[in-house]
C-alpha cells in the first residue's frame, strides 16, 4: 500500500517562498515531562518531542496520516498478522548517525518494556524485526486493522545513541528516576536540542540537515520554548511581545487577546475530555472518613457524584462558554462516540440525595480530590466549582491542586481516590480509551486507569479488539464496551475542551485538534 502524504492548505506554499531565519517564542501552562520519548504519554510532553523526534506515520494540523519516518505501510499481501513499513531512506539523526530499521526495532521494543508509557499501543505486537536495512515488520497478535493508527506519537530514538548513553532503559518517571534521556536528545526531526531547563526554558535550533527540506515551510528556524503556569502572566508576554504563540489562552481574556492590534485567536474543538476518576475497586480509602469501607464502591453513590454536578455551570460560569457539556470519556472525533450516551448527562441534586440514602451514605462523607493547576484549561478553578457542587450532596471534599509534574504519579502509583484527569485520543479510535482507562492494570494495559476497577470479561473483549478485522462486528463489541463504562460509572464526565491559541497575526497555522502544534508546518507573514 502507497501512502501519499496529505498537505493541508496550511502547508501549501509556492517554490518562490522566501525562507527568513526566525525565532518563534512558544509558551503554554506547563512543561514537557521528559524528554525520553517512551516515559510519559502526555499532551505537553508528546508536543515537545514532535519538534525534536519523529514516529515513522504522523498527523498533520488536519488530523490527517502523513508519511514520516516510513514512506509505505500496510499489511503484508502473504500474512495478514504482519505490517510491513518502507523507511525513509538517507535519514539523519542530528549527530550525523545514519538512521535505519535498526533504530525502528530497537526503538518499538523498548515502548513495549514495563516502564513505557506506550505499551498499550503496542500491546498487540508479537515482534518486530528488520526486514532489510529500510524495511521493518511488526507482527501482530492476530490481524490488527488499525496497528498504523497506534504508531503516530510512537517516536523512533537511536540505538547507538542510547547504547552510548546509557538510555536503553526506559525513564522510570513514576519512580522519580533521572536518566541522560530525560534531559538530552537525538532525533531526526526539524529541530535539534540547543538547551533544557525544566520548568524554565528549552531552546531548539534548525536541524540544517533535515530531511523534509522542501516539504514543509521550516520557516521557524530556532524555538524559545517557555512554560508559565500563571494565566495572566502567560497573557501579559503574549500581549508584551514577549512571546509569539501561547496555547492556552485563558477564557476570560479571550476578547482582549483577539481585540489586540496585531494578535489572533484561533479556536477549534480539541480531541480532548475532561473527567473526573473514581477508586471503586479498594475495600477502603485512603483520604475519606470512612473506616473500613469504600463508598466510592458503591456505583451509585458514583452516580449520584456525576449527577451533582452542574456541567452547564461550569461551561457558562468556569469556562465563559469554551467547552461543550461531556456524558462519556470519549470525543466526537473517535470512533465508537455515541451520541446518545454524550448527551446522558443530568444535574439532578434531589435524585442524587435518594441514591446516597440508598447506598447508605445519607449524611454524606469527607473525601479528598486530587487535581492539576497547570495542565488543562481553569482545571483548578474546574475542581473548585465541582467541590462546591458535591456539598450539595452531603460530601465534603477537601481540594489538593498542584503542578501536573506531581499530580500524574499520583495516579500512576495508585495513591488517589479522587482525580481530574483530561484524555485526548491519537489513534481516533475507543480502543486507545479501554486499553489506557477502562482495562485493569496489567504489564500492559491499564497503566492510567486508577479507578482499580477491573472485570475479567470486559478485559478480554478489549484485548480482542486489536484483532477483529470484521469492522462492523469490532464497532459492536466497542459499544457493548461503552455500555459497561457507562453502567458502571467509574468516570465522571465533565466536558470537550475547545482549544484557543493565540498568537501574533504573522503567525500562520490552523489549530490542530490533538493541541500538538508541530513547527515545521507553521509559516511566518
Amino acid at each position: 500500500m502507497k501512502i501519499t502524504p496529505l498537505l493541508s492548505a496550511a502547508l501549501l506554499f509556492s517554490s518562490t517562498t522566501l525562507v527568513s531565519a526566525e525565532t518563534l517564542k512558544w509558551a503554554r501552562a506547563g512543561d514537557s515531562l521528559t524528554l525520553d520519548p517512551h516515559a510519559q504519554n502526555e499532551g505537553p510532553t508528546s508536543t515537545l518531542a514532535h519538534q525534536i523526534m519523529e514516529p515513522l506515520i504522523i498527523r498533520d494540523h488536519t488530523g490527517a496520516i502523513e508519511a514520516a519516518l516510513a514512506t509505505e505501510w500496510g499489511p503484508s499481501a502473504d500474512n495478514p498478522n504482519i505490517w510491513v513499513f518502507k523507511l525513509r531512506e538517507g535519514v539523519t539523526f542530528h549527530d550525523g548517525a545514519a538512521f535505519d530499521s535498526e533504530d525502528v526495532v530497537f526503538s518499538m521494543n523498548r515502548a513495549m518494556t514495563p516502564d513505557s508509557d506506550y505499551k498499550e499501543l503496542l500491546a498487540s505486537v508479537k515482534e518486530v524485526r528488520a526486514a532489510g536495512p529500510y524495511t521493518v515488520e511488526i507482527e501482530t497478535n492476530g490481524p490488527n486493522p488499525i496497528m498504523s493508527n497506534n504508531l503516530t506519537n510512537l517516536f523512533i530514538m537511536d540505538k547507538g545513541w542510547a547504547e552510548a548513553n546509557g538510555a536503553v532503559k526506559v525513564q522510570d518517571y513514576e519512580g522519580g528516576e533521572d536518566t541522560f534521556a530525560a534531559k538530552n536528545a537525538n532525533g531526526t526531526g526539524p529541530y535539534k536540542l540547543v538547551s533544557r531547563e525544566p520548568d524554565v526554558k528549552t531552546v531548539l535550533a534548525a536541524n540544517e540537515n533535515y530531511w523534509g527540506a522542501g516539504e514543509f515551510p521550516l520557516q521557524v528556524t530556532a524555538v524559545e520554548y517557555t512554560p508559565i503556569q500563571n494565566p495572566a502572566t502567560r497573557v501579559a508576554a503574549l500581549l508584551s511581545g514577549e512571546v509569539d504563540f501561547i496555547q492556552d489562552v485563558p477564557v476570560q481574556d479571550l476578547a482582549r487577546v483577539a481585540g489586540t492590534n496585531g494578535l489572533d485567536v484561533r479556536t477549534a474543538p480539541q480531541n480532548r475530555v475532561i473527567f473526573f476518576g473514581l477508586n471503586a475497586g479498594d475495600a477502603d480509602l485512603a483520604n475519606d472518613n470512612i473506616e473500613g469501607a469504600n463508598p466510592l464502591a458503591d456505583v451509585r453513590v458514583r452516580r449520584a457524584m456525576s449527577m451533582a454536578i452542574n456541567r452547564d455551570a461550569i461551561k457558562q460560569v468556569v469556562m465563559r462558554g469554551q467547552s461543550d457539556p461531556a456524558g462519556m470519556i470519549a470525543p466526537p472525533f473517535v470512533n465508537g462516540w455515541d451520541a446518545d450516551m454524550d448527551g446522558s448527562s443530568t444535574t439532578d441534586i434531589e435524585g442524587a440525595k435518594a441514591l446516597m440514602a440508598e447506598a447508605g451514605y445519607g449524611d454524606g462523607f469527607s473525601i479528598q480530590l486530587d487535581c492539576p493547576n497547570d495542565r488543562y484549561i481553569n482545571d483548578e478553578a474546574i475542581c473548585q466549582a465541582s467541590v462546591g457542587m458535591l456539598a450539595q450532596i452531603g460530601i465534603d471534599v477537601n481540594l489538593d491542586a498542584k503542578p501536573k509534574a506531581q499530580h500524574f504519579p499520583l495516579l500512576s502509583n495508585l495513591q488517589t481516590d479522587f482525580y481530574m484527569l483530561g484524555w485526548g485520543v491519537p489513534t481516533y479510535d475507543s480502543e486507545y480509551i479501554f486499553n489506557f482507562l477502562v482495562h485493569g492494570r496489567t504489564d500492559k494495559y491499564g497503566s492510567w486507569n486508577a479507578t482499580r476497577f477491573t472485570n475479567d470479561a470486559l478485559n478480554e473483549k478489549i484485548v480482542s479488539l486489536a484483532s477483529n478485522t470484521d469492522l462492523a462486528a469490532r464497532n459492536a463489541d466497542i459499544a457493548a464496551i461503552w455500555q459497561v463504562v457507562q453502567d458502571e460509572a467509574i468516570y465522571i464526565p465533565l466536558h470537550h475542551q475547545v482549544l484557543n491559541w493565540g498568537m501574533k497575526s504573522n503567525v500562520g497555522t490552523i489549530v490542530d485538534p490533538g493541541d500538538s502544534p508541530k513547527m515545521k508546518y507553521f509559516e511566518l507573514n
